[in-house]
């Protein structure tokens, strides 16, 4: 009779469930950045005025920090941050996925309530009925079961139907921005720059989005082997800069734009472009750009569904999320379909007394990656890896 054996689990993830740094980078480059196109640019229009990139590049720099010091956290090992997390806390594990659940859950609220109102307002003459509404949650019910690689096949997308709409809207505003109006430079009382930051806190929490995907990103130290995944961090922190950079430039753009109007104008990408004097013979081509742009914001709205889904299947054990989306999306559903007529009162509360939510769970507890064993060896003796009469027998989870 064979002896048995007991095979430990491989140090590289299942190569299904691998994101690379291109589509991390992808992500935090071309994906990120429309969440904050919506609300966020005529609600710092109202708080910081002329000043309204003040609190943006604050704003990014306080994220730009946090995602070194995870990049640091994470490169200090080749073996995953996912992996080194779930090595550490052992079978205390599950009250961390939990935790991560019920934040993107909440995360996940006010992207909703946006784009449930976005679509209604930009491409609807008349008001329709409220289950228009549930489409979307075919899709990301379907897109929340799958795997985190679809989320960076998804990040690749993005590269072509979020940058040449948007460059395309940006030139298309130019010819009636007046950037004058963002001067004089400092003219804003700074307590308003910091109430402006606060209510943009579900906003700008970006690294809170970017973490499951540089979890499940393996680095490697080793430069002279071709099948290295990741060498170090410059991708993904590059990729960020310039998903910044054009966030910037889109919200100088606006308030050039629209001036002291701006407090007004919500949904700002769809409007920006609608200015530009060909369109009196050529026709709404920038709702073209803009149709372009809403299906990159369908895929952001996602994000956090898709996450909360993942977490909640790590802390159950379970491989297939179907029925886990199922129950997520049927619930947001309802929220949805409820939470319509409060609308304003959702948003106050959860951007304004809630706000801290946001930066305890994305921004200060990441920080608490550093702490993290620098060589972990999860799975060392996994329960569910056998070796029987010289036949393997293999169950790996899905990753969150």
């Amino acid at each position: 009779m064979p002896k048995q054996k007991t095979t430990t689990y491989p140090s590289v993830p299942n190569t299904n469930q691998t994101i690379f740094p291109r589509q991390v980078a992808f992500a935090a480059a071309f994906l990120l950045p429309i969440g904050k196109f919506l609300q966020a640019p005529s609600l710092l229009a109202q708080s910081a005025k002329g000043d309204i990139l003040l609190p943006v590049i604050l704003r990014f720099l306080i994220e730009a920090l946090v995602l070194l010091s995870v990049l640091y956290a994470a490169a200090r090992s080749e073996t995953t941050l996912l992996q080194r997390c779930q090595a550490t806390f052992g079978k205390w594990s599950p009250i961390f996925y939990l935790l991560f659940a019920m934040y993107y859950l909440f995360a996940a609220l006010l992207p909703l309530l946006d784009l449930e109102k976005f679509t209604y307002a930009v491409f609807f003459d008349t008001a329709p009925t409220v289950f228009y509404f549930a489409a979307f949650f075919l899709f990301s019910g379907f897109f929340a079961a799958k795997g985190i690689k679809s989320i960076g096949r998804i990040s690749d997308l993005c590269l072509f139907l979020f940058l040449l709409p948007f460059l395309a809207l940006i030139i298309m505003s130019f010819t009636e921005a007046d950037f004058s109006h963002l001067l004089p430079l400092f003219g804003t009382d700074f307590s308003r720059i910091k109430q402006g930051i606060h209510v943009t806190s579900p906003h700008f929490s970006d690294i809170a989005l970017l973490l499951p995907l540089i979890a499940n990103c393996p680095f490697s130290k080793n430069n002279h082997t071709k099948n290295t995944h990741l060498t170090g961090g410059k991708p993904i922190f590059l990729g960020y800069v310039i998903g910044g950079v054009l966030t910037m430039l889109f919200f100088a753009v606006f308030y050039a734009l629209f001036g002291t109007l701006a407090p007004r104008e919500h949904y700002a990408f769809a409007k920006i472009g609608q200015y530009f004097p060909a369109l009196e013979i050529i026709g709404r081509v920038d709702l073209l750009f803009v149709y372009l742009l809403t299906i990159v914001l369908l895929f952001y709205t996602c994000l956090p569904i898709h996450y909360a889904t993942g977490c909640i299947a790590k802390t159950l054990h379970v491989r297939r999320r179907t029925w886990i989306s199922t129950l997520l999306n049927f619930a947001l559903f309802l929220f949805a379909l409820f939470g319509n007529r409060f609308y304003n009162r959702l948003y106050q509360v959860i951007s304004i007394r809630l706000a801290p939510v946001f930066w305890i769970v994305a921004d200060m507890l990441p920080l608490f990656l550093l702490f993290l064993p620098k060589n972990g060896k999860p799975f060392s003796t996994p329960p569910n890896t056998t070796q029987l009469g010289g036949k393997k027998s293999t169950k790996e989870n899905a990753n969150a």
